[in-house]
C-alpha cells in the first residue's frame, strides 16, 4: 500500500513515482477520463486531474507542457478512501502532461490535463470504487443487474481493492462452509462475482478467470482447503454454464470443469 495524501482534504487520487516509492508527485480530487469506455487512438487515456498540487516528478513536467520534459514516466496511481488511504491502484505508463490550468478547488492548486496509457482501469469501475471509497458497498447481490461488461469492472475492483477490503484478515479456517447463491451465475464472470461473495463478503475476490481460481484454492485468499461450498440452485447454474473449454484432448462443460477444479483442490461441492 502507498502511503496516504499529503496535500489536502477531499482528494480520491495521488500518483507516485513507479521507479521511485519517495518521489511523490501529488493528490487530485477527480480523474475524470480515467475510466473511458474508449482510449484515444493512439492508445493513451486522457484525464483531467482536477484540483492537484504537483510535487517531485510531476512538478518538473509540468513546466516542460508542449516539450519532450512533459513527460513525467511511470506511476503508481492510487485511489483513496475519505481518510486519505490507499484503496487500491493503477500502473500507468507515460504519465505526460499537456495542459495547465489554475483550479477553482482551492488557492494554489492546478487542474492538470494528461495522457497515459492504463489497461486494467476498466469502464464502469468508478461506480464500484465509489462505493468500496463510501463505505456502502456492504451488501451481498449488489453485482446482480450489472452489464456483462460492468460485472467485469466489477470484479477488476474486486481484485484491485482485495487488500484493503480484507483489512488483514486472516483466512477462515480449513473446514469452513461457504453458500454460493446460482441464481444470478448466467456466465463466467457473474460466477466469480457469486464465489468472490461467498468467501469474502460484499465485493469480494476469489478469482477472475481459471487460473485466478485455482491460484485461490491454494490459500492467501480468504479461504483454506479444504472446506465445503454449498452451491445453491445449482440446476440453474448447471443450464447456463455450458460453454465447452479444451481440456488436454476433451472439451468440458464450464460448470463441470469448475467442479473438477474444486475437487482437485480439497473443496467438497454440495449441489442444491
Amino acid at each position: 500500500m502507498r502511503a496516504s495524501v499529503r496535500d489536502g482534504e477531499g482528494q480520491k487520487y495521488a500518483l507516485t513515482s513507479d521507479e521511485d516509492d519517495s518521489d511523490f508527485w501529488g493528490s487530485a480530487h477527480e480523474a475524470e477520463g480515467l475510466f473511458t469506455p474508449l482510449p484515444h487512438e493512439d492508445g493513451a487515456r486522457r484525464v483531467h486531474l482536477e484540483g492537484c498540487l504537483p510535487q517531485g516528478g510531476l512538478l518538473k513536467s509540468v513546466g516542460h507542457v508542449g516539450r519532450r520534459r512533459a513527460m513525467a514516466g511511470n506511476a503508481s496511481l492510487a485511489l483513496l478512501d475519505g481518510e486519505g488511504a490507499t484503496m487500491g491502484s493503477y500502473f500507468v505508463n507515460e504519465l505526460t502532461v499537456v495542459d495547465v490550468e489554475p483550479s477553482i478547488r482551492g488557492t494554489g492548486l492546478v487542474d492538470l490535463t494528461v495522457t497515459l496509457w492504463c489497461d486494467n482501469a476498466l469502464p464502469g469501475a468508478e461506480r464500484a470504487w465509489d462505493l468500496v471509497r463510501t463505505g456502502h458497498l456492504n451488501r451481498t447481490g449488489m453485482w446482480h443487474d450489472l452489464t456483462p461488461e460492468d460485472r467485469r469492472a466489477w470484479l477488476s475492483v474486486a481484485l484491485w481493492s482485495r487488500e484493503y477490503q480484507r483489512r488483514g484478515r486472516p483466512d477462515a479456517p480449513a473446514g469452513q462452509v461457504f453458500a454460493l447463491d446460482g441464481r444470478h451465475v448466467v456466465d463466467r464472470d457473474s460466477f466469480y462475482c457469486a464465489i468472490g461473495e461467498a468467501v469474502n463478503g460484499p465485493g469480494g475476490y476469489f478469482g477472475w478467470n481459471l487460473d485466478a481460481l485455482d491460484d485461490c484454492l491454494f490459500g492467501g485468499w480468504g479461504a483454506t482447503a479444504p472446506f465445503t461450498l454449498l452451491w445453491n440452485s445449482s440446476a440453474e447454474a448447471r443450464a447456463r454454464l455450458v460453454e465447452r473449454l479444451p481440456v488436454g484432448d476433451r472439451e468440458v462443460a464450464l460448470f463441470d470443469l469448475l467442479l473438477e477444479i474444486f475437487e482437485e483442490r480439497g473443496v467438497s461441492v454440495v449441489l442444491q
